[in-house]
């Protein structure tokens, strides 16, 4: 036996050290705090990473399986949570790097290893001997004196061996494993589509006078984009919000409008080789399959299980909840806009992409307030450090920017960031702008979570993602509201992981219920736009004049205007999420007629369309949050009332922030979610700060 473990840790050293040479994703990266060594990784080195981590971890599965001993909580639980080190780093550099600096050969990278990686999971999860063991510690956790967090981790993964099919026979097993690897591979081809779709959509202006409406920056910013698409001297707008976004604002041409809106809309769903209905048909009807076979109701009631919410029964109750005032109050938004368009002598009724040109129109006549007279406050620079120093504020944590620290392309910035005592804690990488190899969107991400083995704490190192105005050369990036509201948003889940303080990888940072990962990022949004807050970081950009007292006010004013629109857009996105996968029996769908039946159901008005259409809604067709979608605000039903606690004693209050910290931001799964919002809060959450946030009470 000591001569079987003797090789076994020879094995392990020599794949952890010796690959190095010739694969640097494959040893220890030799940088500070160990990030990755992006300048020696190459495309190349990926497949084989990949392909010598999987069988490394299956040796240290082997080894788990053929211990001799007993299965206690040491030698098969933590053992578990402790492999895969060299895996997770290969997955680290390659995942966050194919979403952020993607190209045809890194897809076709992913799409070899999607189903290596399906296979792999599905061999640990239906391995019968190790599923045994798993199960023999589970029968004694009552008698283990397990602390809270070794509770959950033996919890959590015994509850994956079961959802992962252990409890499958023979035949069923195999079909699980098949649905598994076709899901992995269609689920990055949707992706893949809507991505190539919105890099290949281009509005190209030629006429300036089609320009009418535009402000100078949205202007220089589409003849900047021109010149790089070789078009110099015209001008291009794409469906990537940044672009999109301002044109539908302030673009007078209404058929520009209609075509750019329609182009957004109509992703994926085009006939052509990146329609995705197809691909939506056979992931639906596989998740139907997969659930019922796992012995499941529907693929909603097996992703609920494990989240805060349980049953789609619960889902419904909550967006019902909300869905009938917020309807309400876009009744009235319509209302106002229709009636902005009869003023003006036009004889058309209101259109989808008519919503953002008038909803521009009616602020200004209403609250005497136009966006663009904030834009000048935020610059991104100013912006991010207004996200620091409310950190700083509240946990004494500070962010250092470090430049001798690789980068994967020259818009990242890399910061180190320290603890009140000086210590190291973490590393948080920004990559904040557009670029035909990054999706759309927001989002964190990790190169490597925060664990612990013994006294030596691995420390996070994390990302955040984004897709915000590009500086000119004529002026720097400045932002939207909405894009100073979403930066906040993803550095709330930066500090999920940033400030992880766990034991073990499975537990540690935004490894949490799906409904409860979303605490952390929108609660930050509360503080962006507070008086105190802005005053931090809100500057003009040329004079450095921090924000006058004038257009505050008038932000005040002005906070509840469109919220019905926007709850309802995204409420009915939510309903559409839970409607697909809510249905019990597989059939060959109508994608389309499909979305428009979800939408008349909740009766959904013709002027808005639901923020996600099937064919490109990729948070719940390519990401994590199928029968998730609604996280979100179940999530803010969780952070409007953990404000009311920071307004209550000063949103700066240190015993009330310090609480935040060690009981929900360091905690990560080490306990129940609830039991831990209960810890900060004193009792359960109520919708009505939710409501009274919106402006729907």
């Amino acid at each position: 036996m000591k001569k079987i473990i003797m090789i076994l840790v020879f094995m392990l050293i020599s794949a952890w050290y010796c690959p190095a040479e010739d694969n640097p994703l494959l040893g220890k990266f030799n940088t500070p705090f160990g990030v990755p060594d992006f300048g020696k990784i190459k495309e190349e080195h990926y497949l084989p990473a990949f392909k010598g981590a999987l069988k490394l971890h299956d040796t240290e599965i082997e080894a788990i399986v053929n211990n001799k001993k007993p299965a206690t909580f040491e030698n098969t639980i933590e053992a578990l949570d402790r492999s895969g080190e060299i895996l997770a780093q290969v997955s680290g550099v390659f995942d966050v790097l194919n979403e952020s600096m993607t190209n045809d050969n890194m897809q076709k990278i992913a799409s070899e290893v999607a189903p290596l990686r399906t296979k792999h999971l599905d061999d640990i999860l239906l391995n019968e001997k190790l599923f045994q063991r798993v199960k023999n510690v589970y029968k004694q956790k009552d008698t283990l004196k397990l602390t809270a967090e070794q509770q959950m981790l033996l919890d959590k993964i015994y509850k994956a061996f079961v959802r992962g099919g252990a409890n499958l026979e023979g035949e069923k097993k195999e079909q699980l494993r098949k649905i598994n690897e076709e899901l992995a591979v269609l689920q990055l081809q949707f992706g893949n589509n809507v991505l190539k779709e919105e890099n290949r959509f281009e509005l190209v202006i030629e006429k300036e006078e089609d320009m009418a409406g535009l402000p100078d920056w949205v202007k220089t910013t589409a003849a900047e984009a021109a010149k790089e698409s070789g078009k110099e001297g015209k001008w291009i707008f794409t469906t990537q919000k940044p672009s999109m976004i301002p044109f539908l604002q302030y673009a007078d041409k209404r058929e520009l409008r209609e075509k750019i809106f329609r182009a957004y809309i109509m992703r994926g769903d085009n006939g052509d080789d990146l329609d995705n209905n197809a691909d939506v048909r056979k992931i639906v009807n596989l998740r139907i399959e997969k659930a019922n076979l796992l012995g499941y109701k529907t693929h909603a009631d097996y992703v609920l299980e494990i989240n805060m919410a349980k049953k789609p029964e619960k889902v419904y109750a909550l967006l019902d909840q909300i869905w009938k005032p917020a309807l309400k109050r876009a009744m009235q938004e319509i209302l106002e806009l229709q009636a902005m368009i009869d003023n003006e002598g036009n004889d058309f009724i209101l259109q989808p992409w008519d919503w953002w040109y008038y909803a521009e129109k009616v602020k200004k006549a209403k609250y005497a307030f136009d966006e663009e007279t904030l834009k000048p406050y935020f610059k991104l620079e100013n912006v991010i450090n207004g996200a620091f120093e409310v950190a700083t504020k509240l946990w004494g944590i500070t962010f250092i920017e470090r430049n001798d620290m690789p980068k994967y392309h020259p818009d990242v910035k890399v910061f180190e960031v320290k603890d009140t005592d000086g210590s190291t804690i973490a590393i948080l990488y920004t990559d904040y702008f557009p670029r035909a190899s990054k999706r759309g969107g927001a989002w964190m991400n990790n190169f490597r979570e925060q664990y612990r083995i013994g006294k030596k704490n691995f420390i996070p190192i994390i990302t955040n993602n984004g897709n915000f105005t590009k500086p000119t050369a004529d002026q720097p990036s400045l932002l939207s509201t909405e894009e100073v509201e979403t930066l906040f948003h993803e550095f709330g889940h930066a500090l999920h992981g940033l400030l992880s303080n766990c034991t073990y990888r499975t537990t540690s940072g935004t490894n949490v219920a799906r409904d409860f990962v979303e605490l952390p990022s929108q609660i930050m949004e509360n503080w962006a736009f507070e008086p105190e807050v802005l005053k931090m970081y809100a500057k003009h950009y040329q004079t450095s004049e921090v924000i006058p007292q004038e257009l505050m006010d008038k932000m005040k004013s002005a906070e509840y205007f469109n919220q019905g629109f926007i709850t309802v857009e995204f409420l009915a996105a939510a309903f559409l999420d839970m409607d697909w996968h809510t249905v019990t029996k597989t059939q060959d769908w109508n994608v389309y007629k499909f979305d428009n039946e979800s939408m008349k159901v909740i009766q959904l008005m013709p002027e808005i369309v639901v923020r996600y259409r099937s064919t490109y809604f990729r948070h719940i067709f390519s990401g994590e949050y199928s029968s998730g979608y609604y996280s979100y605000i179940w999530s803010e039903v969780l952070d409007a009332d953990a404000f009311e606690a920071f307004k209550e004693h000063g949103i700066f209050d240190q015993k009330t922030a310090l609480s935040f910290r060690k009981n929900i931001l360091e905690k990560g799964s080490s306990e129940d979610p609830m039991t831990l919002y209960v810890r900060f809060r004193g009792a359960e959450p109520k919708v009505e700060p939710l409501l009274k946030n919106r402006g729907l009470l």
